[in-house]
């Protein structure tokens, strides 16, 4: 059976070439870059070519980057570092629909008598930016929203932003995972402080991950140990996957126009198809937002019961972000936006890549309306084709596409 992968947030396939470029470092070339003799010193320049091609990406200097081994670590590393330089400054601001290595240790800051400020977002996932202006003082340590949400693709204004918190003397750090390799990017010319990015999302394997630390930001390591990436991040370099990232920015940048113009067309297509289907509604706003993101709330029914019907075709989908779609609770992002329950629990997200296809999206939009409607005759709230007065007293806002 044919895989028709549409969960390129939750992750992605590693590009052929970015495994062609690791492959030698699992061989002949599996010297520590630390060491003083030939195999180390043989090692090393490909770690400077690979941060060169990042920075690239990113729009930085390769000195700005910090390699980890993930997304999550960046996160924490920035988070941590900025709430320990400032000791005096007690404050932080993020959003309510951020990732749950954002959200996770808001909660334990909270505990140890930090006092933090969660912006909320309007319907399309917009973030309150009037709310947000209210909140900054001359306490705040630090703040930090994500650059583009991972379940719904709504891109935030980080970089206006990034220059408000600059005026204000304080430290922005945006969790750039989604949004890198999707949409351009010149850190040079923005205020961002800090940048988290995950390789496996653009096409690099799982494992590596790497942060954007602006020149001349006061900066406490996270992973103490020896004095590899500048003193920033200890630990061995982890050569092939380091490798592997800098080739996967690479191949990025130069599909950066096919991921802005084809892909968005692809999931464009996708989604008006989709919303052929009654009751079906997009989750999120239509304009800023990432070009390979939909998410499409079918009210009424179950989204895990769509996904496992959709598997039996080979059609690979996601709930919500795939860090927490092990819950059977509603996401918190849609939540958070005031989607009704019976329709955030029906959210389906489809998630793009430059690997698919039109003839895949056309496959999907032939199976997915027999599925709805199947699902739908066995619901407790639907009826002879339209939603039952019982369904109709469980939404608990005005936003629903039917009651409004």
């Amino acid at each position: 059976m044919k895989t028709i992968y549409f969960d390129n947030n939750a992750t992605t396939q590693v590009d052929p070439q970015v495994f062609e470029a690791m492959e030698p470092f699992f061989k002949d070339l599996y010297g520590n870059p630390s060491s003083m003799h030939h195999k180390g010193g043989e090692v090393a320049p490909y770690i400077r070519e690979a941060r060169r091609k990042l920075s690239s990406l990113l729009g930085c200097e390769p000195e700005e980057i910090v390699y980890t081994s993930c997304g999550t670590e960046s996160d924490n590393t920035a988070l941590w570092s900025a709430i320990r330089t400032q000791p005096d400054r007690k404050h932080l601001i993020t959003s309510r629909v951020e990732h749950s290595a954002i959200v996770n240790n808001v909660t334990l800051l909270r505990r140890l008598g930090y006092r933090v400020t969660e912006v909320g977002v309007d319907r399309q996932g917009r973030l309150d930016m009037e709310e947000f202006k209210r909140a900054l003082t001359p306490e705040t340590a630090l703040v930090s929203f994500h650059w583009a949400n991972n379940e719904t693709g709504v891109v935030f204004p980080v970089e206006e932003i990034a220059g408000m918190c600059h005026e204000r003397g304080v430290v922005f750090h945006t969790d750039a995972v989604q949004a890198v390799g999707k949409i351009p990017m010149n850190l040079r010319e923005s205020k961002i402080s800090m940048l988290s990015l995950a390789g496996h999302k653009l096409h690099a394997p799982k494992g590596i991950g790497a942060l954007y630390v602006r020149q001349g930001l006061k900066f406490l390591p996270f992973m103490v140990g020896g004095h590899q990436e500048r003193n920033r991040r200890g630990g061995t370099e982890n050569v092939p996957y380091i490798v592997g990232l800098g080739k996967a920015a690479e191949l990025a940048e130069a599909r950066l126009g096919e991921e802005n113009s084809r892909v968005r067309a692809l999931r464009d297509r996708l989604e008006e198809g989709l919303l052929k289907i009654p009751y079906s509604i997009v989750n999120g706003d239509r304009v800023n937002r990432l070009p390979n993101t939909t998410n499409i709330s079918f009210e009424y029914i179950e989204g895990e019961s769509i996904l496992f019907h959709l598997s039996h075709f080979g059609i690979c989908a996601s709930s919500g972000s795939a860090c927490t779609s092990g819950s059977l609770e509603p996401s918190h992002v849609l939540r958070a936006m005031g989607v009704p329950f019976t329709a955030a629990h029906g959210s389906i997200r489809l998630s793009l890549c430059t690997y698919n296809t039109d003839e895949e999206v056309d496959f999907t939009l032939g199976k997915f309306p027999p599925i709805v409607e199947k699902l739908r005759a066995l619901s407790p709230f639907w009826k002879d084709g339209a939603p039952t007065d019982s369904a109709l007293l469980t939404c608990d806002t005005d936003s629903c596409s039917v009651c409004s």
